[in-house]
């Protein structure tokens, strides 16, 4: 299956797109004590994906996949401002632009990209990280439902190796919880659904996540922290 490989790749905590630096709020609520074993741990990461990211990120992901072979410079830019005016303070914003810059120099440099799609790509102001890494699913060959599984399961595996560094939580547990977040029915698999059926809904699509924005903004004045979100 030629498509596995690439799935890998973009999966793979090699690519370099830096999204190990950033904890999305994580480390404040372990700092605060709402995550503080692993079953508060599973729980917040299953929230933020299934109530935060597959109702907003991911459907934004699942429409420019469909956008970049139909060349709608249009859609992609208009998604792009929706998506960036969606984070709420500073530190995301400033993740998904330089995860999604990242992204974009992989596809210039690496993927076999359209005449096109270079052209459409350099119009995009301050590229995000689901519109960019949808152009690189796209340019790998990827199905919207495989990409999707690689972005999120690449987050989840994120949020995972911050509970590693930041609580005490062995590699054994960490592996453990990755597990269950990425078992069929697990919350990755449940998320990458829903996605795709919101993909075409955007009437539906909510970016409302208060107590997320609240521990980003938070994170912002931690005292201590390892992560830049």
């Amino acid at each position: 299956m030629p498509g596995v490989p690439r799935l890998l790749q973009l999966a793979s905590p090699a690519l370099p797109v830096g999204a190990y630096s950033y904890s999305q709020g994580l480390e404040w609520a372990i700092e605060c004590g709402d995550v503080h074993d692993a079953a508060t741990a599973q729980r917040w990461i299953e929230d933020h994906l299934t109530l935060v990211m597959a109702r907003f990120e991911a459907p934004v992901y699942a429409a420019c996949h469909r956008a970049w072979p139909a060349g709608d410079a249009a859609s992609l830019n208009r998604l792009n401002a929706e998506f960036r005016a969606s984070r709420e303070s500073t530190e995301p914003r400033a993740e998904t632009a330089q995860v999604g810059f990242s992204y974009a120099a992989w596809c210039r440099e690496v993927a076999p990209l359209t005449d096109v799609q270079r052209k459409t790509l350099a119009s995009i102001d301050s590229v995000t990280a689901p519109v960019a890494a949808s152009l690189a699913a796209v340019a790998s060959e990827l199905t919207v439902a495989d990409g999707l599984t690689g972005y999120l399961f690449g987050f989840a595996e994120n949020q995972v190796m911050v509970l590693a560094k930041a609580l005490p939580m062995g590699q054994i547990a960490a592996q453990k919880l990755l597990f269950a977040l990425a078992t069929p029915g697990g919350a990755v698999g449940s998320a990458v659904q829903l996605a795709i059926k919101l993909g075409e809904r955007e009437d539906d699509w909510s970016s409302a996540s208060p107590w997320l924005a609240i521990a980003q903004m938070k994170h912002e004045t931690q005292y201590t922290r390892l992560f830049r979100s």
